[in-house]
């Protein structure tokens, strides 16, 4: 079983069907028989299993006919016990297998069969005793060394397992079920390419095996082979049409691909299947949140909860995924839980590689931080399987080179390969080692490796993301393992000692949701390279038609021009610097808060009363009261008609006053080049682009309000919110995203029958990223998902100037904004209930003063707060590796480290 859970590894048993013995038959045994050949010949010289699938009733009366003639017969007991193994009565079985044994001690086949009937009772322990007694009659009997092997698996004894696999194939090399259950054994220890040598053995041998087919589909969906296991998959379903786990394998390629409403309809056919299905149901969940189609939503929910309760209470791997687990209404307990299942399939698969505990030699280690004498630096491993064009690799690619040299040694895993991008590049640049162990598949050599190279702090960027090999981390190559910034919650894992997080993302009052120490950053344990990836969008010209600029309000934006160099538009055109002094933001007015107070108890919402928002580092009541002065550059082209036109017409470009400037929209990851680079982020774009709310369709007189996450991180109670927040803000629109596209409808319907308005709600198509972050100046506020922040987009949008609004709960994945904002010093913006969070979202679009200043302190605050702030951040990085090593130098176990926030606050208070 993978661990993303997305499919079904079947595992074979074998039942025999016990044939009359070699010996002469007794007289009632060939009446018997010949009285079948006699009704049915075509079924003659073909035995009774063809009898039993095609005429089971008349099977079990021919039987029992047989025992009136010869009640002490075994074989026709044995044969009959099959019979009603077939039917699904199972007490019956057992006691006529039993029965059979009783007459006929020595009798491996029929220990066999009733090994399997006791299985399927649940009473493993006497099942795998009456396998071992077949083998001690038969040590050469195939079926008995394969289902016993199937328990030796199920129990984790993968060795074991193994060789008894490996024993029934060489008695029967034949053995089409053999191969397919090595083969599945196989996959999970990792070894792909020779389980998918069993399975096709398996096929070879029974070209109709569509349990093979299906298994082979998930060992070629390990492989990344998209299209090998779409066609396993299929000829599984071709074979048995009723096979509900094919049907959920199949979805989940539909998932993965991004077709969800194949998916859909692939597990809740799964679920017509076969019911009690609980990964096909978990599956169907997520996919369901990923559309936000909300039909049942709180009966799915309570369902979900119990069928992970359940699992965890069997012991057995839970069907929701570690990283889906923040998505629903499950305790702490149960997402540690989860986790902490999957980091145990981690330390099975090491199991079988036998390596002896890794050794790390003090006499090599560093001399604590800030000793004097000649000691080595601090060795720091940064594993990740996303050095690339990914969302961490946009936040985080500076960080190694930022380091510094004197003081720690940075080295650089990737555990996938280069992908050619300059992300990867310039990782591989300016970390002092780079090593691609996507080159070593092995775990073991790659662990080996990591341990050889001498490191001391060992960073997980992955957790249980895409690409992770948490393997290595379960054999422990360095003697401090720690999670950071990949994954938002906790590894559930005995061999990681630390979570790199801050006091808001995780107060120590939440501790108790890690199995991590908490390593507290000196602000926010989020990083963004924003200014290094996005410089253009440093500054800005606010783009206005002169008549209409002296006769309204010059909003800021509405129609924006960003470069690297902005000196062409300076020069060309007339840009004039309008100045204006704003009250500071403080706390919602009395009559604000009256008013949205009123709105939202007289509405259908249910509002959590509190929510635990501790250590806000600026209280909001002590806000700074100074004035902001807000500076706006604005350009007065005596029209706009050309740049309407170029938008309207999707021309790439046109001139204003002789200077050429790029339609924003024309930055597009199509046909390589520099423009492709700009767009993905690769480098900044060399043209002027601008970018207006005419683009996306959005009014240029109306409050906008974005969100840019994916929809799966919306949830009923998020979007009646929403709602709510449009309904009392007179000329308001939602903007979001499709993404994925077939959500739209879902919202837009679910958001009318809560009386919204067709037209209040836009969405836009996913873009590259440079576009991505762009466009979100065009916003006036940006709200969060309080199920699930936006990480890397709420960096994103702060970077353009744009206010975000949010609502921590406990999890760690629902507190990132919170921190990211008490760091920005906009703890305003931070709610501490559903009603709260409406009265700020509804004052910031009422309140048009208020509003132009808290998006001139967002403005202000990219560059003057740490948020962006690489440099402080890796120096900050560095304080935790030594206070981390000086414990592990001193023989102390791992412990929660605040000892860098607290000095902050010491810092700020002196101040």
């Amino acid at each position: 079983m993978n661990l993303s859970m997305d499919y079904q590894c079947i595992i074979v048993y074998t039942i025999i069907t016990i044939l009359p013995p070699s010996q002469p038959l007794e007289h009632s045994q060939t009446l018997l028989l010949q009285e079948l050949a006699t009704q049915h010949p075509e079924h003659a010289g073909r035995g009774c299993f063809s009898w039993i699938k095609r005429c089971v009733k008349r099977a079990v009366a021919a039987y029992l006919r047989a025992l009136n003639l010869s009640p002490n017969n075994a074989v026709v007991h044995g044969n009959l016990a099959c019979v009603y193994y077939e039917q699904g009565l199972i007490d019956l079985a057992i006691d006529t297998y039993r029965r059979a044994i009783e007459l006929q001690p020595n009798f491996p086949d029929a220990y066999c069969n009733l090994a399997n009937a006791l299985k399927e009772k649940g009473q493993v322990s006497e099942a795998e005793e009456c396998y071992n007694t077949a083998l001690r009659l038969c040590p050469t009997h195939a079926d008995s060394l394969n289902n016993l092997a199937n328990i030796k698996r199920e129990q984790g004894f993968v060795e074991e397992a193994t060789r008894l696999y490996l024993k029934a194939l060489e008695v029967f090399p034949e053995f089409a079920a053999a191969h397919s259950n090595l083969a599945s054994v196989l996959q999970q220890q990792g070894k792909l390419n020779e389980a998918l040598m069993h399975y096709k053995e398996a096929i070879r041998i029974q070209p109709t095996f569509a349990d093979a087919y299906s298994n082979m589909g998930n060992t070629l969906k390990e492989m990344q082979d998209v299209q090998g296991a779409l066609q396993c998959y299929s000829r599984a379903i071709q074979i048995n049409p009723a096979f509900a786990d094919a049907h959920s394998n199949l979805a989940s390629i539909h998932k993965d691909s991004g077709n969800i409403p194949e998916a859909i309809q692939s597990y809740r056919t799964a679920l017509k299947l076969k019911p009690d299905f609980p990964d096909a149901y978990c599956n169907l969940a997520h996919c369901l949140q990923i559309v936000c189609d909300w039909t049942d939503y709180d009966i799915r929910m309570k369902r979900l909860v119990a069928i992970v309760g359940e699992q965890l209470e069997k012991n057995r791997l839970p069907s929701v995924h570690p990283h889906h687990s923040m998505l629903y209404p499950l305790s702490h307990e149960f997402r540690k839980a989860i986790a902490a299942r999957h980091a145990n399939l981690c330390l099975e698969k090491i199991h079988v590689l036998h390596k002896p505990p890794y050794k790390y030699p003090k006499d090599q280690a560093p001399l604590l931080h800030g000793m004097s004498g000649s000691g080595g630096r601090l060795r720091i491993g940064y594993v990740s399987s996303d050095f690339g064009n990914h969302p961490t690799s946009h936040l985080m690619q500076s960080i190694p080179g930022l380091h510094d040299r004197s003081s720690v040694e940075v080295f650089c895993y990737a555990l996938s390969p280069d992908d050619g991008t300059t992300f990867r590049s310039k990782i591989a640049r300016e970390a002092e080692h780079f090593v691609d162990l996507s080159q070593i598949p092995c775990n073991g050599k790659a662990a080996d490796r990591i341990n050889s190279d001498g490191i001391h702090v060992l960073v997980n960027m992955n957790g249980y993301t895409k690409g992770a090999r948490n393997e290595i981390f379960a054999l422990r190559p360095a003697p401090i393992q720690v999670m950071w910034l990949g994954y938002p919650g906790t590894s559930g894992a005995s061999f990681m000692d630390y979570l790199i997080t801050d006091e808001v993302t995780s107060p120590l009052s939440l501790a108790h949701q890690y199995t991590e120490r908490l390593a507290y950053m000196p602000h926010t344990f989020f990083v963004g390279d924003h200014k290094q990836m996005f410089p253009h969008l440093k500054e800005r010209v606010i783009l206005m038609d002169k008549q209409l600029a002296a006769k309204k309000e010059v909003p800021d934006n509405v129609a924006v021009i960003n470069a690297t160099d902005l000196s062409p538009i300076m020069e060309h055109t007339d840009v004039k610097e309008i100045r204006e002094t704003v009250a500071a933001p403080g706390t919602v007015s009395s009559t604000t808060a009256a008013a949205v107070s009123a709105a939202v108890a007289s509405s259908s919402l249910t509002v959590r009363d509190h929510v635990d928002v501790p250590h806000i580092p600026v209280s909001r009541q002590h806000a700074p009261a100074s004035p902001i002065e807000i500076s706006l550059k604005v350009a007065e082209l005596p029209t706009t008609t050309p740049i309407e036109t170029m938008i309207a017409s999707g021309q790439t470009q046109t001139s204003v006053n002789g200077v050429v400037v790029a339609n924003g929209l024309a930055l597009t990851t199509a046909g390589g080049g520099a423009n492709c680079r700009a767009a993905t982020g690769e480098e900044a774009p060399r043209s002027i682009v601008i970018t207006t709310r005419q683009q996306y369709g959005l009014p240029d007189d109306a409050v906008v309000y974005c969100n840019f996450n994916q929809l799966y991180k919306i949830d009923p109670l998020t979007l009646q919110m929403w709602v709510n927040i449009l309904k009392h803000v007179p000329n308001a629109v939602l903007w979001l995203l499709r993404f994925p596209a077939v959500g739209e409808t879902n919202v837009q319907a679910a958001a009318q029958r809560l009386g919204l308005p067709p037209g209040k709600i836009l969405f836009s198509n996913v873009a590259a990223k440079e576009e991505h972050v762009r466009r979100g100046q065009l916003a006036d506020v940006c709200l969060d998902t309080p199920l699930c922040n936006g990480h890397t987009t709420s960096m994103d949008v702060l970077w353009t100037g744009t206010p975000v609004v949010t609502l921590p709960g406990e999890t760690l994945a629902s507190r990132v904004a919170a921190s990211q904002l008490a760091t920005l010093g906009c703890p305003e913006l931070i709610a501490r209930t559903r009603q709260e969070y409406q009265e700020i979202a509804i004052r910031l679009g009422t309140d048009r003063e208020y509003l132009k200043s808290v998006r001139a302190r967002v403005w202000c605050a990219r560059s003057e707060s740490p948020l962006f702030d690489c440099g402080a951040y890796a120096k900050g990085m560095e304080g935790l590796f030594h206070a981390m090593w000086k414990r592990y130098f001193g023989g102390q176990k791992p412990d929660h480290i605040t000892c860098l926030a607290n000095c902050k606050r010491r810092i700020r208070l002196e101040r």
